[in-house]
Order: structure tokens, then C-alpha cells, then sequence
């Protein structure tokens, strides 16, 4: 499946559009947007630059694309007004795959400048936007040109379907009836994009630049555990209903496989560090409930406080992907049965979304790309390449030492060396 053509979020502001069914999303943006104030907050003070590029990666439409990014020139104006500094100014850059429905964004952003405008008052630079169609594994952008880079519930979309996954039989996703061959293809696949990610990344970050991301993940060290796979556990259970009634194809289900991953914090962090090119500020863990209004009131017409409510979000993310598929005849019936086992199992038990925010710094790579050619060995060491070669003997291996300030404890008549730290300098 080519992930880049068919992997987008439903479009326009219909019923079953991502527009109106991405309160989760809404809501977990609200728990982590914190932590991008605090990155894009310590980014202005330490730098203070005159412009400010920062991208939104799978910013994907609605309500929710342009609130990050409010949010984040709020926090910069209310410290450049602290400081007494002239406004920066902003461009910002909204990228997502090329199905994505930026019409809906731009036909918005008359009236968020407007309103922008206003909440920030006289004295606050332009800001200037760009849709950036493209995925994300791979450069979207010149060189060190971006400052900030938020990404919020997109960074476990995989590039394509894993390879091996072909015995997944009955299986739409990891769960704990695959096999282990299936496990480690989706992880392997996960780190060959998330390593691409980042190298991009670092290419087009400034030095000091900062980004924040937040993505599906798990607690668990296991890959089958339901924080991550039980939601497609129960599509799999629909899919698998309607095969035995004769509605569809046992083959068409054992084909599909969602190109997704949700790696634990150990997974995340490895992969960060074993790239090189950033350093970890903070990686939290956060979940948020499958139904967002558990124990809450729910005043919104646009979401349903039960299981249809939870397959109608779910839909709205996954629906191009079933349809590319399986066809759309049977995609309101698929969603019907999905609701009905999700409201069957969030009445008799807690189910959650884990999320993994990380906030990271890029190194400044004119420090991290100088090393020093110099190595001091053990005399084992020394001794082995001696001998290996087989070309000379050892007679002897002598060691002694020198203190750093040569006359330590002696009088220096040598009147070119200064007998201190800055002589050993």
C-alpha cells in the first residue's frame, strides 16, 4: 500500500469529517502544549531572533491545525513585551500528505489573522503561512531554516505497510494472536522511518532549534499489550463478523494491515539517542480515555459520549485507508458494528490511549563535529598491536607520569613558563 496517496484524515466539515471528530485530538494537544510553550519560550530567550519559522508536521485540518500555532506566537509575544523587544516575525509552514484537505486551512486563515491580530494587539509581526505538502519522512525544507517543530498525533503513522506481515491471518494491526515475525517488522519498519525523520529534521533545524512531538505510544514493554492494540483488535473483531456472514472477503481482511506503530518510552528514547544529532529535554507519558468525556459532562454536539461516538473519531482518521481497500459500500456497516462492540467494552472496562510527548534540542553541531584526533591506550593495548603483528619483540613496557604543572613543588628558573593553569594552557 502506498501509504503517501491514500493516508489522509476525512476531509470537509461533514458528519464523519475530522473537522467535527477530533476532539481527542483537541484534547491532548491542550495536556502537551505546555511543554511546546516552555521549548518555543527558552528557543526566543536564548536567541532572540528577528524570525521566527516554525512548522506543523501532519497538521492535517480543522480546528485544531491553527491552535498550536496560536498558542505558540501568544508565548512569544507575551515575552518579547516582558523583554521590551520588537516583534519577530513568524512564518509558519503546515505540512501533511498531499490528500490532505488544505483548502479548508486556507479558507480559515483570513479570519484567525484577523482575530490573531486582535488578540495580540498593535506592535506584533506579520504572520506569514505556507502549506508544505509532503511526508515527512524525507526534507520538506532548505537547510537550517526552521526554528520550531511541532508534531502532535502523527508520528506513528508508518511510511508504508511493514514487510513480512503477510501471515498476520485475521489480524488488521499487531495483536496478541500474531506471530513474532510480524511484531518485529512492524518495529523494524518503525525505526527505518523514525531514524529518516530525524536526519531530515536535524538538516533543517537551526542550531539550538527546538521540536516537540507527541504521538500514540504505550507503557508496556510489550508490543501486543492492549494500550496499543486494542483498538484495532476490535475493528479486526467487525471485519471478522462480516466475513463470516458472507459480506466480505476472508482475504481482503488477512491483506490488511494498518501502518501504524506506538513504541514505548525505552523504543522512543533509544532512537533519539542513537542518531546523535539530538539531546532530550523531557519525554513525558500521558493517557487520555478512548471515551474524552468519562466522568465529564459532554456539552459538544459534534461528539457522542459512548462507543458510536469513539468509532466515529476513529473513522475519521482510518476511513481512506478501509476504503482504499475494501470499497465504500460497506463502510457505514463496518463503523455501525465497530461502535456497537466499542460501546459493549468501554461500559466494562477502562480503555486508554497512551501518549509520548518528547521535547528535544538540537545539538550545536559546530561543537559536536569537532573531536579531537587523539587516543591514550592501556599498555595491554599497546602491547597486543606490538605482538599481533608479529614484526617486533617487547623488551620493556615502562609507565611513569608527570604532573600537569611540571614544577610542582620546584622552583622555576625557566622564566617562558608560567607555573599555574594558564602555563598548562
Amino acid at each position: 500500500m502506498e501509504v503517501v496517496q491514500v493516508l489522509c484524515m476525512n476531509g470537509g466539515t461533514g458528519e464523519t469529517s475530522y473537522a467535527n471528530n477530533s476532539l481527542l485530538q483537541q484534547k491532548v494537544i491542550s495536556m502537551t502544549i505546555p511543554i511546546a510553550e516552555e521549548a518555543i519560550a527558552n528557543l526566543y530567550c536564548n536567541t532572540l531572533p528577528r524570525s521566527i519559522a516554525i512548522a506543523d508536521l501532519g497538521c492535517s485540518s480543522g480546528p485544531n491545525t491553527l491552535f498550536v500555532v496560536s498558542e505558540l506566537i501568544k508565548e512569544v509575544d507575551k515575552l518579547r513585551q516582558k523583554l521590551g523587544h520588537d516583534s519577530p516575525e513568524y512564518q509558519v509552514f503546515l505540512n501533511d500528505l498531499p490528500g490532505n484537505d488544505f483548502n479548508t486551512i486556507f479558507k480559515s486563515l483570513p479570519s484567525f489573522q484577523k482575530e490573531m491580530s486582535c488578540q495580540l494587539g498593535p506592535g506584533a509581526g506579520p504572520c506569514l503561512f505556507s502549506g508544505t505538502p509532503g511526508s515527512f519522512y524525507g526534507r520538506l525544507f532548505p537547510s537550517n531554516c526552521l526554528h520550531f517543530i511541532h508534531s502532535s498525533y502523527s508520528l506513528h503513522w508508518l511510511s508504508q505497510v511493514p514487510e513480512g506481515v503477510d501471515n498476520n491471518k485475521g489480524n488488521i494491526y499487531m495483536a496478541s494472536t500474531s506471530p513474532p515475525c510480524v511484531f518485529k517488522a512492524y518495529y523494524e519498519q518503525f525505526q527505518r522511518d523514525f531514524s529518516i525523520f530525524l536526519k531530515c529534521r536535524a538538516e533543517e533545524l537551526v542550531a539550538g532549534g527546538r521540536m516537540v512531538l507527541t504521538l500514540l505510544g504505550r507503557r508496556s514493554e510489550d508490543p501486543s499489550s492492549k494500550e496499543c492494540c486494542y483498538i484495532y483488535e476490535l475493528m479486526a473483531m467487525a471485519l471478522n463478523d462480516m466475513v463470516s456472514e458472507g459480506l466480505i472477503e476472508e482475504d481482503k481482511v488477512d491483506s490488511f494491515n494498518i501502518p501504524n506503530y506506538t513504541p514505548s518510552p525505552s523504543e522512543l528514547k533509544f532512537e533519539v539517542l542513537k542518531g546523535g544529532d539530538f539531546s532530550i529535554d523531557r519525554l513525558e507519558v500521558s493517557e487520555v480515555n478512548w471515551n474524552i468525556y468519562d466522568g465529564e459532562f459532554n456539552t459538544s454536539n459534534g461528539f457522542s459520549n459512548d462507543g458510536y461516538g469513539v468509532a466515529k473519531y476513529i473513522r475519521a482518521v482510518a476511513e481512506p485507508l478501509l476504503v482504499t481497500h475494501f470499497g465504500d459500500a460497506i463502510i457505514d456497516e463496518v463503523f455501525h458494528r465497530y461502535g456497537k462492540i466499542i460501546d459493549d467494552r468501554i461500559s466494562k472496562e477502562k480503555t486508554q490511549f497512551i501518549n509520548l510527548t518528547i521535547s528535544r534540542l538540537v545539538k550545536d553541531d559546530k561543537i559536536d563535529s569537532f573531536n579531537i584526533p587523539h587516543y591514550t591506550p592501556f599498555s595491554s593495548e599497546l602491547k597486543f598491536e606490538v605482538l599481533k603483528g608479529g614484526d617486533f619483540s617487547i623488551d620493556r613496557i615502562e609507565i611513569s607520569e608527570v604532573n600537569w604543572k611540571i614544577y610542582d613543588g620546584e622552583f622555576n628558573l625557566f622564566i617562558g613558563f608560567s607555573n599555574d593553569g594558564y602555563g598548562v594552557a
